[in-house]
């Protein structure tokens, strides 16, 4: 995967406006507070997702038609709801397995299905991956079998070495 640097632009202060309510509203947070009322985002089409570069760090992406924070937006980490799997789980996620409910030691916070999720391991609170709720937060805590994330963007993915690798990311 490569950028197509004959696809990288600055968006228009309309259409960065536009990014950051929609990422506002999938995540339900003023994100006008993490990034500032006017940021200038620049964005890098890849071959599997649109990334947005706010400050020179790439800060959000659009994966599969959904606006998503990166690995690398560490200032919306404590704000959004969390899934903490067991250190036996993190392999399997780190290699892009969904979460299954036996690997799921806590659910915090309160979300809805479809809702944007960070997972964390359990041992040292590391970032995982990006996912998807594939219930809400209050069916997730009693279920014991089953998928209970989708994971789209993980710690090793393709796009996540990318990245780190393009923006020297640590």
């Amino acid at each position: 995967m490569v950028f197509k640097t004959s696809q990288r632009h600055f968006l228009k202060e309309k259409e960065a406006k536009k990014i950051i309510l929609e990422f506002s509203g999938s995540v339900n947070v003023n994100t006008e507070q993490l990034l500032g009322s006017k940021p200038r985002i620049e964005l890098v089409e890849t071959q599997t997702a649109e990334v947005f570069i706010i400050d020179r760090k790439p800060i959000l992406m659009r994966l599969s038609g959904k606006l998503l924070p990166t690995l690398f937006f560490n200032g919306v980490f404590p704000i959004l709801p969390k899934v903490i799997v067991n250190m036996g789980a993190v392999p399997y996620v780190c290699n892009g397995a969904d979460v299954m409910a036996p690997g799921v030691v806590r659910v915090d916070g309160d979300f809805e299905r479809d809702a944007v999720l960070l997972i964390v391991d359990e041992r040292f609170g590391r970032s995982l991956a990006i996912g998807v709720a594939l219930f809400d937060s209050q069916t997730m805590r009693k279920l014991a079998h089953g998928k209970l994330v989708k994971n789209l963007h993980y710690v090793g993915d393709k796009l996540w070495n990318l990245l780190k690798e393009k923006f020297d990311i640590v």
